[in-house]
């Protein structure tokens, strides 16, 4: 049994969090208490309301947030907990944020004598709530194969993808995929309700052939039944995508169909629709 503190409790951390929990001694923190309040009524553990105060008692310090703001303020700002990691402990960020800024916390963190692993991950709300996450790891290895025991609770594929930033690198392929399959999605529902096509018969069919994803697999029918409430939202997929762009302009490469995707985001956004999951692109298409 490991003493873990989980830091961000949203919609995927309050599952993860879960997990973790019935196996180690979890403390949990996020900036809203009545997230912290609903998780404690939920599972077993303690909550944190400083994280500058956490005393140095932790094995494994994992962190869930939106962006890179939200991992340096509860890493390197004044009330973050960098200065309160336990020597020899080892710190797993899960969310999704610029390789730049992950290279810069790895150093950091070495001056503490505190291992930073970057490990982001993919498979939406519910692989979060149903222990089916998959995991792309950045850093070093032999602090990889000591918490991987930990990342199983969570997640069913676990990668090692090589140095600092790996698994920031791995994340950004994942959403370039994401977006053009969203996208391709989104146009093949569009020309199937032009047709007097059953959508059952056709997912039944063609998610059994070459055209097949988790995509179509787990969307086909919400967005046909314009339903666009399952976890991952537009506006946070807009600042991976940005996150993208940058690292691309460094290599030189030219993302056009993404850039395109990235577009059509844009407006679901003057739609109103931030807050959609990233399946909405449809709504352009069908109203």
């Amino acid at each position: 049994m490991y003493k873990i503190l989980f830091i961000g409790i949203g919609i995927m951390g309050f599952p993860m969090a879960g997990y973790l929990s019935k196996t180690n001694d979890v403390s949990v923190y996020n900036r809203s208490k009545e997230k912290m309040d609903k998780w404690q009524s939920v599972y077993k553990g303690k909550v944190i309301n400083d994280l500058s105060l956490i005393n140095k008692e932790y094995d494994f310090v994992i962190s869930c947030v939106g962006n890179d703001k939200d991992l340096q303020d509860i890493t390197t700002s004044e009330n973050g907990c960098l200065n309160q990691l336990k020597e020899g402990s080892i710190f797993i960020d899960h969310s999704t944020v610029s390789p730049k800024l992950v290279l810069e916390l790895e150093k950091i963190f070495s001056q503490k004598k505190v291992t930073f692993l970057d490990a982001p991950i993919s498979g939406g709300q519910s692989g979060a709530e149903n222990g089916t996450l998959s995991i792309m790891v950045g850093g070093d290895k032999k602090a990889f194969v000591k918490c991987e025991e930990l990342l199983k609770s969570y997640g069913k594929k676990i990668k090692f993808m090589g140095n600092s930033g790996s698994g920031q690198l791995t994340k950004i392929i994942n959403q370039i995929c994401i977006a053009g399959l969203i996208q391709g999605l989104s146009e093949a529902i569009y020309f199937m309700k032009q047709t007097e096509l059953s959508p059952e018969d056709v997912l039944d069919v063609i998610s059994s052939g070459a055209a097949q994803s988790w995509q179509m697999e787990n969307r086909f029918t919400t967005m046909v039944d314009n339903k666009f409430d399952f976890g991952f939202a537009v506006d946070l997929m807009r600042k991976d995508l940005s996150i993208t762009f940058e690292q691309a302009k460094e290599y030189g490469i030219n993302l056009e169909v993404t850039k395109i995707v990235d577009d059509f985001y844009s407006e679901i956004q003057k739609m109103g629709g931030n807050q959609f999951d990233t399946s909405s692109l449809v709504k352009r298409l069908i109203s």
